[in-house]
């Protein structure tokens, strides 16, 4: 058995999941082989996944999204390293009834990006996602070099409202060795940088931003856009509309036009850099799985990737999770043969919640007696 499962937000990370999973598989069939490898779609989790699949955690201090020092980490294996923004730029960083959409930054990023160049990596995966920012990534690209000055010469303030002031933008001082790093975007988004579907327009009410607030922050990306195609040119203005833009308040965009990157389906990097393949070639059944199954998985989320790469093998798979919201035909489209919810044994989704473990482990029970018997 592969489990190859996201965590299930709020109450299990996806070790733990695996965990849980493999001992209540255990329960029902002493002795079943049980291989794990936790999973993730670029946001939160991502390094917690690479370092479980044998990545080396390295730990940084950096600049957290208040400006404040934070602990913060990142992967490393063989020359690849594995950067989570929201490791030192996301949403958990802030104080609880904090948010600060219009100051937040990704300066920190910045920091842990250059902590990866130190250690001499030749690629870089980038993973997007549970950002507190709305920056345009104009912290991270500070951080590794860049000038960004308002009319008066001043490097602009930290975060997206600030930009409304930036008049010019410098890349010339951006760290050397970037140049010859690859650099992969990886997320599970697709929104351009700006508009109704871009960064603050989507994602700026859920960091706390009101209606105008949102218009104000769109406007400053704007005005980041146009400066940034004035040094680099058309393609500083073709990346806003490019598909991954958006994520994790624009910094998809500043990695596009500053560092060179690519954007890619998170989960298809991640199941890539984890060596999912080489696991499927082992397995008899695949077990993914997250939080809450529905119409956001069917979008590029983790157990959409991984059914489709196992079903590509010929493989079953099945899923686990803490609510199941998708009817049986999309799950069917989507590769899995079918799932187990938290929510079918104890309705009670506060309990569900609070004994997460325990209620999966009883899941999978019910899961081994079906399959593997």
């Amino acid at each position: 058995m592969l489990i190859a499962a996201d965590k299930f937000k709020g109450s299990l990370t996806a070790v733990q999941v695996a965990v849980h999973v493999t001992a209540g598989l255990r329960k029902a069939v002493p002795g079943v082989a049980v291989e794990s490898l936790p999973v993730a779609d670029g946001g939160e989790g991502t390094v917690d996944a690479a370092v479980a699949s044998g990545f080396e955690r390295r730990a940084v201090r950096v600049t957290g999204p208040l400006g404040e020092p934070v602990e913060a980490a990142y992967a490393l294996r063989q020359g690849t390293a594995v950067v989570e923004m929201a490791e030192a730029s996301g949403l958990r960083h802030l104080p609880p009834g904090v948010l600060a959409p219009l100051t937040a930054t990704t300066y920190g990023t910045g920091e842990l990006l250059r902590a990866a160049l130190d250690a001499g990596v030749r690629e870089i995966v980038l993973g997007v996602g549970g950002s507190a920012t709305s920056d345009g990534g104009a912290g991270m690209l500070s951080a590794l070099g860049a000038r960004l000055l308002d009319a008066d010469g001043v490097p602009v303030a930290p975060g997206g409202a600030a930009l409304s002031t930036l008049v010019t933008a410098d890349l010339a001082g951006l760290d050397p060795r970037l140049a010859g790093t690859g650099i992969v975007l990886a997320g599970d988004v697709d929104n351009p940088l700006l508009g109704p579907k871009g960064a603050a327009g989507v994602y700026g009410p859920q960091k706390g931003a009101s209606p105008q607030e949102v218009a104000a922050l769109d406007a400053a990306l704007g005005r980041y856009a146009e400066v940034l195609a004035e040094a680099v040119g058309v393609s500083a203005a073709r990346a806003a509309g490019a598909a991954g833009a958006g994520a994790a308040g624009g910094l998809g965009y500043g990695a596009l036009v500053g560092l060179g990157a690519s954007f890619r389906p998170g989960v298809d990097v991640l199941l890539d850099v984890l060596g999912f393949a080489d696991a499927l070639s082992r397995a008899d059944l695949v077990i993914t799985g997250e939080g809450s199954l529905d119409e956001q998985t069917l979008h590029g989320k983790a157990p959409l990737g991984v059914a489709q790469a196992a079903r590509a093998r010929g493989l079953d798979v099945v899923a686990v999770c803490g609510r199941l919201a998708l009817p049986p035909a999309a799950l069917g489209s989507a590769g899995i043969r079918r799932a187990y919810a938290l929510t079918e044994i104890e309705p009670d989704v506060t309990r569900c919640i609070a004994e997460a473990g325990p209620l999966l482990e009883r899941v999978a029970e019910h899961l081994a007696r079906d399959f593997l018997r």
